[in-house]
């Protein structure tokens, strides 16, 4: 059996139809704190928000296990610069 593909050439928007019980005063909350024109305007920026988030969060994550290590100070670098 053919796995169902749904982001398939066939659809015109890249998007998913959601049915979920939310809140109302979530919903509201939301609508009020993005400024959006609607509900699902409102969503689309709150998810994205809590996805950049997320990503930030396991960026720290990753950067607290495993710290940068840069080979130049930024004396040396303001000095290759005033160069």
């Amino acid at each position: 059996m053919k796995d169902i593909d749904l982001y398939d050439d066939v659809s015109y928007i890249k998007s998913m139809k959601v049915t979920a019980i939310i809140p109302d005063d979530l919903v509201k909350e939301v609508v009020e704190k993005t400024h959006a024109k609607n509900i699902t305007e409102s969503l689309k920026i709150a998810l994205t928000e809590w996805l950049k988030i997320q990503k930030l969060k396991e960026l720290n994550l990753m950067v607290s296990e495993k710290p940068l290590d840069f080979k130049y100070s930024a004396k040396t670098i303001r000095d290759k610069n005033r160069q």
